[in-house]
């Protein structure tokens, strides 16, 4: 295994860990889904409170593993791996974060879930623009649209732009720690209209190479 597949998979082992150690002390039923204004509106048996995210910390890992391996054009992720890798540990890493604030709110800690999480989706969605900027054309990871995957150069372009407006996109939810009544519109909306974009930019694109 590489180092970072390494220290990700004790991240991992260490959500677990945190989730036997606490299991006697957690509700039956643990909070696990808040609204827009941060009220709890979603609960969930405590064996699943502590161990989903584990387990999908797990399968995600699993699968970011296999991936470098099948894809057919494994080359080119070769090209820029090392930030692949970090986008894996950065994504294990985040959904610890999240494990831990579910369990703090459930031991009786209170505060705004949105926006403690305001600064981790920041965080992981302008290193997503630093990982787009230097993708390769692959099967798996990217901004992968028809015409993208069609074209060397419709690639290389959509990226390039997408990668700057995930960065954009970082920084503004990074902003809702301190526009509390706006976060979840900060966190969501720059991401959904780069996605869109980038996706609409990608097509066009390929329209006038065509041409």
């Amino acid at each position: 295994m590489r180092k970072n597949e390494i220290i990700a998979l004790g991240v991992t082992l260490l959500s677990f860990v945190i989730g036997i150690y606490l299991y006697p002390q957690m509700p039956e039923r643990m909070a696990s889904h808040w609204n827009a204004r941060g009220q709890v509106d979603g609960y969930i048996p405590k064996f699943w409170g502590l161990f989903l995210i584990p387990l999908t910390s797990v399968g995600l890992l699993l699968l970011f593993i296999i991936i470098p391996k099948i894809d057919p054009l494994k080359h080119n992720i070769e090209k820029f791996r090392k930030y692949y890798d970090i986008f894996v540990l950065l994504l294990i890493i985040f959904l610890l974060y999240i494990h831990l604030l579910t369990i703090l709110w459930n031991m009786g800690v209170r505060f705004n879930m949105a926006q403690l999480l305001a600064p981790a989706f920041g965080i992981l969605f302008y290193y997503c623009g630093i990982l787009i900027e230097n993708a390769r054309r692959n099967w798996f990871i990217g901004i992968r649209t028809p015409w993208t995957l069609s074209s060397e150069k419709v690639w290389e372009k959509t990226h390039k732009v997408g990668g700057k407006l995930f960065k954009i996109s970082g920084i503004i939810a990074f902003v809702g720690i301190f526009l509390q009544d706006y976060v979840l519109f900060l966190i969501l909306v720059p991401v959904i209209s780069t996605t869109i974009y980038t996706i609409v930019y990608s097509y066009f694109e390929y329209q006038k190479e065509t041409k």
